[in-house]
């Protein structure tokens, strides 16, 4: 999908904000060239400040994509920042990365038999096109997010106690990672399957196409 860009794309100096192995696979599948520089910023905005997970997740995006690009401000500062927050959530209640296993047998214990939502807001940093916000300093910003629908199989205690002793759940939000042993959990899934991985693809491809200037679908698609 980004093949008219990727001329381009292999020209910038890419930079995820992200120490996450999970992001760092699905950039690579996509053939992207890029640099890794975990973001430092502090991911403790207050959650009952924003209007919906959302809104929090895009926020936080935007937080550690500015901190890094701040950061590298300079000498082969980068062309591209982006960042992405994933949480999930049920019934209005935000699920992050488990504090500790106790904390994931809960987490899953919640989830399990019931379908939740996983909502990963994006923000993409460029000095050169994108939506320009004064608030962002030099900056443009271009957010955006996306949410999929998981179902959990209705796990008994054991089954939950087996997979949190494998340690898999306590860096990832929600307390599984679909992409590993916790796809075994998984009933049913409703959108984007990289979404609940950590990013987005498609709707990430989609924005990275309209920001270097190509059209994404057919004119009488685009409405």
């Amino acid at each position: 999908m980004l093949q008219p860009i990727m001329t381009e794309l292999s020209a910038m100096r890419i930079v995820l904000a992200s120490g996450s192995p999970r992001r760092k696979d699905v950039l690579n599948n996509i053939g992207i060239k890029f640099d890794i520089v975990p973001s430092t910023f502090e991911e403790n905005l207050d959650k009952s400040s924003f209007n919906s997970a959302v809104e929090y997740a895009k926020e936080t995006a935007l937080g550690k994509a500015i901190e890094v690009a701040q950061r590298l401000q300079g000498a082969n500062e980068p062309d591209l920042v982006i960042a992405a927050d994933t949480v999930v959530t049920l019934e209005d209640r935000i699920f992050e990365k488990p504090k500790d296993k106790k904390d994931a047998f809960q987490m899953l214990s919640h989830l399990s038999g019931r379908t939740h939502c996983v909502n990963t807001g994006m923000a993409l940093i460029t000095r050169r096109k994108g939506s320009a916000d004064e608030s962002n300093g030099p900056f443009h910003v271009t957010q955006f997010h996306e949410t999929t629908e998981v179902t959990l199989g209705d796990l008994s205690p054991e089954v939950i106690q087996g997979y949190v002793d494998t340690g898999e759940p306590l860096d990832k939000a929600g307390g599984y990672g679909i992409q590993e042993l916790g796809g075994t959990l998984v009933k049913g899934i409703t959108g984007d399957y990289f979404n609940v991985v950590g990013l987005p693809v498609h709707n990430f491809c989609c924005h990275l196409l309209t920001l270097f200037g190509h059209p994404v679908f057919k004119k009488e698609q685009s409405t």
